[in-house]
């Protein structure tokens, strides 16, 4: 508990007092938000910094690492493994967002690279959380789907890679999709991720090595886990004073990327893959607002929406953008407080 506390500390000052230096630094060299032509008047927005989520990856990573090395608690295969999966997205969304300053455009890479990028490191975290076991033989991930453990039969090697890599491409575009207004984004992960530190302090009390029982959790470094999420929970909460609206300095798909990677890797290592799209419901709202949008539009050449992603829909409605945003972490609450009952319902007598 001393390294949750400690980690989420650290990652929170750095980026309180780093975000900053970060907005001084990429205002003098230029590298500020493309805006798109079409859609809400933003154009108050062009020019302000982005790649901030550069400053929460650097932060997490800091403050998790300070926090082991303060505790003298040992690090574990499944937070680095959550934490390279974090970096790994973190690095695609930076070529994506340097291309769009070096082109000064809002298209970076093509969606064909994006997606490639995503499917290689999603494959290679896939992998590597079926390997190295512990002491009593669990690995980060076991081969079967999950909802609040593992259930079913094994799917396999393949079968269960692809599952991850869509998993976590997803995700990830679903986190990106969201960052469309000041602190949104930012503002509903931080919740995601706390509800993902409570799930694994749960789990790390009623551990199957510790408390063997028909309901315990068969999950590795359920606390790691704990400890990565309050780290990244830290670094979103400072960023977020400088990303509240009006924004200072936005995240750009360096930050929504590695997000978006963090929250699967946390749902792929505590084994709640399907319950995720419920903590995060308002991330699969906007997702599917996108995909209703162009489907229909598709078949019959009319829009459901003025706007996808959700969120410009109600601007175009005239409603104020710290309205949406609010508006819109409260949803995010109310599907956060329905995946937690969800999970903590079968210790009910």
């Amino acid at each position: 508990m001393k390294t949750i506390l400690i980690a989420a500390g650290i990652s929170l000052m750095l980026a309180l007092f780093g975000t900053p230096l970060a907005i001084r630094l990429f205002t003098r060299r230029g590298w500020g938000q493309p805006i798109r032509e079409e859609g809400p008047a933003h154009q108050t927005k062009r020019g302000t910094p982005t790649m901030g989520g550069t400053v929460i990856v650097v932060a997490s990573l800091a403050g998790y690492l300070a926090g082991h090395w303060l505790s003298s608690d040992p690090m574990s295969a499944s937070g680095l493994l959550i934490l390279m999966l974090m970096a790994g997205l973190g690095l695609v969304g930076f070529l994506d967002d340097f291309i769009k300053i070096y082109r000064r455009t809002s298209l970076g890479l093509r969606s064909g690279a994006k997606l490639a990028g995503q499917a290689v490191i999603g494959a290679l975290f896939a992998i590597e959380v079926l390997r190295r076991p512990d002491g009593y033989g669990l690995t980060p991930a076991d081969d079967h789907f999950s909802f609040l453990r593992d259930f079913g039969p094994s799917i396999g090697l393949l079968v269960f890679v692809i599952w991850i890599v869509i998993m976590i491409a997803g995700t990830s575009n679903a986190v990106n999709l969201t960052d469309g207004l000041d602190g949104l984004a930012t503002g509903a992960t931080v919740q995601v991720l706390a509800a993902y530190a409570l799930i694994g302090i749960w789990q790390e009390r009623n551990d199957c090595t510790n408390f063997l029982a028909p309901q315990c959790y068969a999950v590795r470094d359920p606390l790691d886990i704990a400890v990565v999420a309050a780290a990244v929970a830290g670094a979103c909460f400072g960023f977020l004073w400088w990303n509240a609206p009006p924004a200072r300095i936005i995240m750009g798909d360096t930050g929504s990327l590695a997000l978006g990677g963090v929250l699967a890797g946390l749902a792929v290592c505590t084994k709640t893959q399907l319950l995720l799209p419920v903590l995060g419901g308002l991330f699969v709202i906007i997702a599917m607002s996108v995909i209703i949008q162009v489907g229909f539009f598709k078949m019959t050449g009319h829009r459901v929406f003025r706007m996808a992603p959700l969120q410009h829909h109600f601007e175009l409605l005239g409603w104020a953008e710290t309205t949406i945003v609010v508006r819109f972490w409260l949803v995010c609450g109310l599907c956060i407080a329905l995946g937690l009952g969800i999970f903590y319902v079968q210790w009910l007598p």
